[in-house]
C-alpha cells in the first residue's frame, strides 16, 4: 500500500468537518453548549402521541407497534418505531460525531452535500462553500424550528445518494455503487418520503440527460452498466428497511392515504384515495413568491416576527399606548398560505451564480439542474397554477399522498446551490474571454437589476396586505397600516441588500477573471459573503430567543390538576376526549387513551368516524356545556345520547385544566360488553350510517354481511358478562363468563393486518363491528380470551433488512479496503 499525501488527500476534509462543527456550534451554541434545547412546535406534538410507545420501549426493552393513546388505537408506525434489521442507524449516529439532536442533523447535511461535491468532481474548499449553502438555505431552518426533523434528516442524505449516481456516471462503479446504496438506505430510513418522491424527480430528470448524452456520445453501453448497478445499489439500500416500508406498505391502504370505502361526494376528495386536494394545496406558494429566493422578505418574512423599534409598527403601538409585551409580534407575511415560520430564501450569491450557471456551466448539468430547478417551482405554486398541479394530483403516481406543496422547494434547495458551484468551478478553470466577461455581466444584470428594480419600485410585487389581516383591521385598521408600511420597507432593505451580495461576489468573479486575484482569496471571498449573506438572514428565524432550557419543555407535559383526577382513576383500559381541539394535540395522549391526537396519517375509518359522527357529538357534548344553568343531570341526558362515543368508552371529558373541568361520562360502555342482537347491512355507508340511526350499542352490534359472515343473529346474554384483565399496547386479555354462545364486542379499533385473537390458546376469528370496532362470537362458558399485535411484515421485515443492512456494510468496508490500497500520492515537491 502506498502512503497517502496528508496535505492533500487529507487536510482539506478535516479542514472541511472543523468548518461544519464550528458552524453547528457557533449557529446553535444554546444547544450545543449552553445546555439548552430548540423549541419546536411539532417535537412538542411528536412527544405527546409518542409517550406511550417510548415509555414501554425503555421499561420493556420491547417495541410498541400498537398505540392505544391516540385515536382510540391505531399502528404506531407513522409514530416511533425502532426495526432492530436497520443496523445503519449506527452508521447515522456515527455521523453525528455526538452533536444534540436535533441540531446534529446540519452537521450531517453539510457533511454529506460536502461528498456530493467532491463527486461532482469540485475542490474541496469550494465544495464546503457549496454544503454550506445547502444547509443554512432558510427552508431548513425555518423546518427546524418548527420540528420537522423526519423531513430535515431525508433532506440531509438526498445529496449522498446523487454523490453516488455521479460517481456511477463518472466510471467510477465500485464507490458509486456503495455511496448510492448507502445514502438510498439512510435516505429512505429518515422515513419522509415526500422529499424522497422530489429526489426522484431529480433523478428522473438527470438520468435523462445522461441516456441522451450517452446516445450523442455512443457511449450507451457504459451509461446502461452504471444505470444497472444503481438500480441494484438502489434496490439494495431500499430493502435495508425492508421492516419499515413492509408495514407501512400495508398500513398506508387503511389509513388516510388510502382508498376510503364510502361513497365520495366531495370534489376534493380523490375516488381512488390520497388525501382530499384543499389539504394538499392548502400551502401554496403564489407565482411571485419565487423571488423570496432572491430578496428573503419580498412577502414580508413569517406569519409572527420581531419588529425593530424604529419600525411603523412600534411607532402606531406607542402612539396608541400598547406596550411590545402586549403585542410583541407582528403579522408581517402577506403570501397566500395560511402562516409560515419564514421565507424560502437561497442567498442572493446562489441565485446570481445559478443564472451565470445556466450560461457557462457544462451542458451535461446545466439543462437537467434547470429543468429540476423549474419544476420545484411551479409544484410549489400549487392551486395558483392549478391546470397543471391538479393534473399531477389526479393522474400522477403517488402524487396525491403528500400534502404540503410547498416542500417541493427542496428540490430548488438542492439545484441551486449545485449548479453556482458547478458554475465557480468552471470559472476559475476557464481563461479570459469577452465571451465569458459578457455572460458575468448578463448574470449580474438580470439578478442585480431584478433587486434594483424591487428596490425602486417596491409595489410592483403588490399591496402589501393579505387576507388574514382582516381580523386586526376590525379592530386596529391604523395597525394593519403600519404593518403594511413595514412590509413593504422590508422589502425595499431587502432589494438592497441583495443588490450588494450581487454585485460584491461579481466584482469577485471579475478579479478572479481577469487575474487580479489568486484562485484561493477568490474562494474564501465568495465563501464567506455567502456565509455572512444567508447566515444574518438565518438569524432573523432561528436565534436564541428559540432555545429554551431543558425544564422548560419538560414542564409542558406536567399534569394539569385535570389530569390528576383522571389519573386517579386504576381503570385498566378508558379513553379521554379533550374538547379544546381534540384532533389536533397530543398533550393529552401523552398521559390518558385519548380519542384523539394528531396524526396526518391515522386510520381511514377513524377518520371516517371523526367526519361522520365524532365531530357531531363532541359538538353536542360542548354546546350542552356553554348553556348557562346546565345541571349535571341534564348534561348526563346529552351525554346518554351519544352512542358512538359511549362505544369508545369515553370514561371522562377535558373542558380545561382546573379539576372542576373533567366531566365524566357515566354512558361509556367500558372495554368489552355481550350484545343480544346484530344487524347486518350492505356497504360502508349504510354501516356508518347505522350507527346515526336509533344504534344502541349495548343490544346491537352493526356488520357487513358482504365481508363478514356470523353463525347466530340472536344471542342470550342473561348474566353474560366480560372483562379486561390484562393490557399492553401489543397484548390484550380477557375473561368471560356466559351460559350461551354469544357476541361479544371490544371497544377497540378493528385492524386486520396484525392482530391476532385466540380462545383458550387456540386460533380464533374476529370480526369488524360498528364500522370500527372488533367482535367476536364467543362459544358457552368461561373463557380466555387474548389478542395480540404480532405483523409478519414487522418480523419477517426485520430479516430482510438486517441482512441487507450487514451487505451495504460489507460493501463499505470493502470499499474503503480497496480504495486504501489502490491510494496513490504525488511525489514530495
Amino acid at each position: 500500500m502506498k502512503n497517502i499525501n496528508f496535505k492533500q488527500d487529507v487536510l482539506p476534509h478535516l479542514l472541511a468537518i472543523a468548518v461544519f462543527l464550528l458552524l453547528v456550534v457557533v449557529y446553535f451554541e444554546p444547544a450545543v453548549l449552553g445546555g439548552k434545547q430548540l423549541k419546536q412546535s411539532d417535537a412538542v406534538q411528536w412527544s405527546g402521541g409518542a409517550q406511550e410507545i417510548n415509555a414501554y420501549r425503555d421499561k420493556t426493552g420491547k417495541e410498541a407497534l400498537w398505540t392505544n393513546s391516540m385515536f382510540a388505537g391505531m399502528p404506531a408506525y407513522t409514530i416511533s418505531i425502532v426495526y432492530s434489521g436497520e443496523l445503519l442507524e449506527h452508521i447515522e449516529k456515527a455521523m453525528r460525531v455526538g452533536l444534540p439532536y436535533p441540531t446534529s442533523i446540519i452537521f450531517v447535511s453539510m457533511l454529506c452535500f460536502y461528498t456530493m461535491m467532491l463527486a461532482f468532481g469540485v475542490r474541496p474548499y469550494m465544495a464546503i462553500i457549496g454544503a454550506i449553502a445547502f444547509t443554512f438555505f432558510s427552508f431548513t431552518i425555518v423546518s427546524i424550528e418548527a420540528g420537522h426533523n423526519s423531513k430535515l434528516r431525508a433532506m440531509s442524505f438526498a445529496p449522498l445518494v446523487l454523490a453516488g449516481i455521479a460517481l456511477a456516471f463518472r466510471g467510477k462503479n465500485l464507490w458509486g455503487f456503495v455511496l448510492a446504496a448507502l445514502g438510498v438506505a439512510l435516505q429512505v430510513r429518515a422515513g419522509h418520503y415526500q422529499i424522497t418522491y422530489y429526489l426522484g424527480f431529480i433523478v428522473l430528470f438527470w438520468g435523462i440527460s445522461e441516456l441522451i448524452i450517452s446516445v450523442k456520445e455512443g457511449k450507451i453501453k457504459s451509461f446502461a452498466i452504471s444505470t444497472a448497478l444503481l438500480l441494484v445499489a438502489a434496490g439494495l439500500g431500499i430493502a435495508t428497511n425492508a421492516a419499515r416500508l413492509w408495514t407501512l406498505q400495508e398500513y398506508t391502504p387503511l389509513s388516510m392515504r388510502g382508498k376510503t370505502e364510502l361513497t365520495v361526494k366531495d370534489d376534493n376528495k380523490p375516488k381512488d384515495g390520497g388525501l382530499d386536494r384543499k389539504y394538499v394545496f392548502d400551502w401554496s406558494n403564489s407565482k411571485m413568491e419565487t423571488f423570496t429566493l432572491l430578496i428573503p422578505s419580498f412577502y414580508g418574512g413569517s406569519s409572527g416576527e420581531s419588529y425593530d423599534k424604529n419600525s411603523a409598527v412600534a411607532r402606531a403601538l406607542q402612539q396608541n399606548g400598547i406596550s411590545k409585551e402586549q403585542f410583541p409580534q407582528a403579522p408581517y407575511y402577506w403570501g397566500d398560505q395560511p402562516f409560515t415560520s419564514g421565507p424560502v430564501y437561497a442567498g442572493a450569491i446562489i441565485c446570481f451564480l445559478f443564472v451565470l450557471g445556466l450560461l457557462i456551466v457544462d451542458k451535461r448539468y446545466r439543462y437537467w439542474l434547470a429543468a429540476a430547478t423549474l419544476l420545484s417551482l411551479i409544484l410549489t405554486w400549487g392551486r395558483n397554477f392549478e391546470s397543471f398541479n391538479y393534473f399531477l394530483f389526479d393522474h400522477f403516481p403517488a402524487y396525491n399522498k403528500f400534502r404540503a406543496v410547498t416542500m417541493a422547494i427542496f428540490i430548488a434547495q438542492l439545484c441551486l446551490p449545485l449548479m453556482a458551484l458547478l458554475t465557480l468551478k468552471t470559472w476559475l478553470e476557464s481563461p479570459f474571454s469577452e465571451k465569458l466577461q459578457k455572460q458575468l455581466f448578463i448574470a449580474v444584470g438580470v439578478t442585480g437589476g431584478l433587486a434594483l428594480i424591487f428596490a425602486l419600485v417596491p409595489s410592483i410585487a403588490g399591496n402589501f396586505s393579505s387576507a388574514n389581516d382582516e381580523q386586526i383591521r376590525s379592530q386596529a385598521p391604523w395597525l394593519v397600516q403600519a404593518i403594511m408600511e413595514d412590509r413593504e420597507s422590508m422589502l425595499r432593505g431587502d432589494a438592497f441588500r441583495s443588490l450588494v451580495f450581487i454585485l460584491l461576489s461579481g466584482g469577485v468573479l471579475w478579479l478572479l477573471l481577469k487575474k487580479k486575484l489568486q484562485p484561493v482569496w477568490g474562494i474564501v471571498a465568495i465563501g464567506v459573503l455567502v456565509v455572512f449573506d444567508i447566515w444574518v438572514v438565518d438569524k432573523r428565524y432561528v436565534n436564541k430567543d428559540n432555545f429554551e432550557r431543558k425544564e422548560q419543555y419538560a414542564s409542558t407535559f406536567e399534569p394539569t390538576p385535570a389530569d390528576q383526577v383522571i389519573l386517579k382513576d386504576q381503570s385498566l383500559h378508558y379513553r379521554v376526549s379533550n374538547l379544546q381541539n381534540p384532533f389536533t394535540e397530543t398533550r393529552t395522549s401523552y398521559f390518558h387513551h385519548s380519542l384523539g391526537g394528531y396524526s396526518p396519517a391515522k386510520i381511514r375509518r377513524y377518520q371516517d368516524l371523526i367526519e361522520n359522527n365524532l365531530q357531531r357529538e363532541i359538538g353536542t357534548v360542548i354546546g350542552a356545556l356553554q348553556q348557562q344553568n346546565m345541571t349535571y343531570e341534564a348534561i348526563n341526558n346529552v351525554l346518554k345520547e351519544q352512542k358512538v362515543l359511549a362505544m369508545l368508552n369515553t370514561k371522562y371529558f377535558l373542558a380545561g385544566t382546573d379539576a372542576n373541568a373533567v366531566i365524566s361520562n357515566p354512558y361509556a360502555m367500558g372495554t368489552a360488553w355481550f350484545v343480544s342482537g346484530t344487524k347486518a347491512v350492505g356497504s360502508p355507508d349504510e354501516e356508518i350510517a347505522a350507527l346515526n340511526q336509533q344504534f344502541e350499542p349495548a343490544v346491537t352490534a352493526i356488520f357487513d354481511k358482504n365481508k363478514f359472515t356470523l353463525k347466530n343473529n340472536s344471542f342470550d346474554t342473561t348474566g353474560a358478562h366480560i372483562r379486561l384483565v390484562a393490557a399492553t399496547p401489543n397484548h390484550l386479555e380477557y375473561e368471560s363468563d356466559n351460559a350461551h354462545n354469544g357476541l361479544a364486542v371490544f371497544s377497540e379499533i378493528y385492524y386486520g393486518a396484525g392482530w391476532k385473537a385466540s380462545i383458550d390458546g387456540a386460533p380464533a376469528e374476529h370480526l369488524r363491528v360498528n364500522y370500527i370496532l372488533r367482535g367476536m362470537e364467543v362459544p358457552a362458558g368461561k373463557h380466555k380470551i387474548i389478542f395480540d399485535f404480532v405483523p409478519e411484515s414487522y418480523t419477517k421485515g426485520n430479516t430482510i433488512s438486517l441482512i441487507a443492512s450487514l451487505a451495504v456494510i460489507l460493501l463499505m468496508v470493502g470499499g474503503v479496503a480497496m480504495g486504501l490500497r489502490s491510494a496513490t500520492v504525488k511525489p514530495k515537491e
